[in-house]
């Protein structure tokens, strides 16, 4: 997707924000957009917008951060080609003015180019041909990369390896297949709806991933249930036989999606949720151990920390009262970069902070303790989300969630005993 714009149209998006395929999402059906770096923006839907501006102070520290509603609209240029630009809301520029927008390029390649090609023709130095032929080329080059996407999304479990030339982080931008799928989608319905609205509200959340190098993802469905109050019988129905079928109603957690680099192999594996909807328990468990495993070793020193913020969420869900997070997700997150090991003497006073493993697979006079690592622990996706605090809703919950704390629980079991 690479269309060339005039004069005019550089100068109109010099006052929005050009929106990009948020590449690291790797569940859900609605479309996540990168707003900047530490910035992703979503189709706002009232419930979930409620329940960010409402949300309770001891849970937002487990939620993305908060940071508003943008007006979004897409162009189209003569070829075809669409892109979705983010506005201030009601024409208030602080909106956008006050987020950090220091890393917005123009950086996207579309801009880039387009201002380079603006420049180039008002200096008359290259020929209008040339321009043509370029965008021709690019166009070419954007096919090709949709139609690897069409065969990439057949595969629910798909390894994909990491070119050499260039750092891991910056192959990363390119090889998302759930993430292609969602933004395409996401554009065609826009597209069609075009003639009755091309103007849409987006909310704005923190970028769960900016803080990783090279981001790896799990996004587990939690709950027994996932329908939400208002469903219709069919799409209750559905989910029903969803959370019947999967692990949902076993152990109240199933595989929405995931992402990991494995460092042993230099390959980049996904999942999707079709596949995660098939596993059994011994499956889920097996898919989790994966998701720590980085094709060297299980990523252990992690655990501790996973443990400790899973169990500190579960505290936190059983004294909300009222709250039920239908169809919500919870994401794990880590940098799969290898981090630089450091040899430890096989004196007994320094190996005291290895584990037994570690001590029993070390070779000759040296262990190898793992540098710390950052895990983050969220949850995402409240459009089904209720509470009798919200004042609408028909049906009115009493007590906790227990089929996501059901969730919680039985997830802190199986990490525990892959420690």
């Amino acid at each position: 997707m690479s269309p060339a714009f005039g004069a005019m149209e550089v100068e109109h998006y010099s006052k929005g924000v050009l929106l990009e395929p948020f590449v690291h999402q790797v569940g859900g059906h609605s479309c996540v957009f990168r707003f900047n770096d530490k910035t992703i923006c979503k189709p706002l839907i009232q419930r979930e917008h409620q329940f960010y501006e409402t949300l309770p102070t001891e849970m937002r520290k487990f939620t993305p951060q908060y940071e508003g509603v943008v007006s979004v609209r897409f162009e189209e240029d003569a070829d075809g080609n669409l892109c979705l630009i983010a506005y201030p809301l009601n024409g208030d520029h602080g909106n956008l003015q006050n987020l950090d927008n220091s890393d917005c390029e123009p950086k996207s390649k579309l801009l880039r180019w387009t201002n380079k090609k603006t420049m180039l023709l008002e200096n008359e130095k290259i020929p209008k041909e040339w321009v043509r032929q370029h965008r021709k080329e690019e166009k070419m080059k954007s096919h090709k990369l949709e139609e690897e996407f069409e065969w990439l999304k057949k595969s629910e479990v798909l390894y994909y390896t990491v070119e050499k030339k260039g750092n891991v982080s910056s192959q990363f931008k390119h090889h998302n297949p759930w993430s292609m799928k969602c933004h395409q989608q996401q554009l065609q319905r826009m597209k069609e709806n075009a003639k009755h609205r091309n103007q849409y509200k987006f909310i704005l959340l923190e970028n769960l991933t900016s803080r990783y190098e090279v981001p790896c993802v799990l996004d587990l469905k939690m709950g027994t249930r996932q329908h939400g109050d208002d469903a219709s019988e069919e799409k209750k129905a559905n989910q029903i036989r969803k959370c019947q079928q999967s692990t949902s109603a076993v152990i109240g957690v199933r595989v929405c999606g995931m992402q990991v680099y494995q460092a042993g192999t230099g390959q980049l594996m996904f999942m999707n949720k079709y596949h995660g909807r098939k596993l059994s328990v011994q499956g889920f468990k097996e898919a989790l151990y994966q998701f720590f495993h980085n094709g060297k070793y299980l990523r252990r020193e992690l655990f501790e920390s996973v443990i400790k913020k899973l169990t500190e969420l579960k505290s936190v869900l059983e004294k909300q009262e009222s709250y039920r997070f239908y169809s919500s997700s919870l994401l794990i997150i880590y940098d799969g970069k290898e981090r630089q090991e450091v040899a430890v003497d096989s004196d007994p006073e320094d190996l005291q902070d290895l584990s037994e493993e570690s001590s029993d697979e070390s070779a000759g006079a040296y262990a190898y303790k793992p540098a710390a690592s950052t895990v983050d622990v969220r949850m995402i996706d409240f459009a089904h989300t209720t509470c009798k605090y919200y004042g609408e809703d028909s049906v009115v919950h009493e007590g906790q969630d227990t089929g996501y704390v059901f969730g919680l629980q039985n997830l802190i079991h199986i990490i525990k005993e892959k420690r």
